[in-house]
């Protein structure tokens, strides 16, 4: 994923791949093999790609061991992936373990509403992995119309659909083209 994730970039950035190349300190052929996902670029390589694309360095970071599928592709999780944004918390509770079971755990997460209850009970935690694609069915932590939630992923052949546990709640229905991010997986 992080391959793509660069060749995405420096697309969408306008870049060639001389230009990263060289900012990077490396040469046109390595960087073709790192968007491939033939190779992994080392920290230092990365940081200076990231540099020369005007980005942080961190958000691509969570990327480094993800695998893309066909159902990622499909709904164009390169546009979603926030790599140049960083989530907010206006307030700061207390440091939580982090279950052995969840090692790609980045934040825990206070659920603050019944959105999704009976799954996840209010005042539960939930553990989130940062920029990480998600399946059919997955839960995950999103920004979508201007505020975090977490909600049901699910893929469709005309978009996805962020979907709360209580029906009462309706369906949010994003095309591909649609502004959402997705923060990262939810683990409970």
């Amino acid at each position: 994923m992080l391959g793509e994730m660069i060749s995405y970039i420096r697309k969408e950035h306008k870049l060639t791949k001389a230009a990263i190349a060289r900012g990077a300190k490396i040469n046109t052929g390595h960087l073709t093999h790192i968007e491939k996902g033939e190779r992994n670029p080392s920290h230092k390589v990365l940081r200076n790609m990231c540099k020369t694309m005007g980005i942080p360095y961190r958000p691509l970071m969570y990327t480094y061991d993800k695998e893309l599928t066909e159902e990622h592709h499909s709904y164009k999780v390169e546009s979603h992936i926030p790599y140049s944004k960083i989530p907010t918390f206006d307030l700061l509770g207390t440091l939580i373990d982090c279950p052995p079971n969840i090692p790609g755990a980045s934040i825990a997460v206070k659920i603050n509403d019944t959105a999704m209850e009976p799954k996840l009970k209010k005042d539960s935690y939930v553990y989130v992995e940062f920029n990480t694609p998600l399946d059919n069915r997955d839960l995950g932590l999103f920004y979508c119309q201007n505020q975090m939630l977490i909600r049901r992923f699910i893929v469709r052949k005309d978009g996805v659909v962020l979907r709360a546990e209580d029906k009462g709640i309706p369906d949010i229905c994003l095309n591909p083209k649609d502004e959402f991010y997705i923060v990262g997986k939810v683990h409970i």
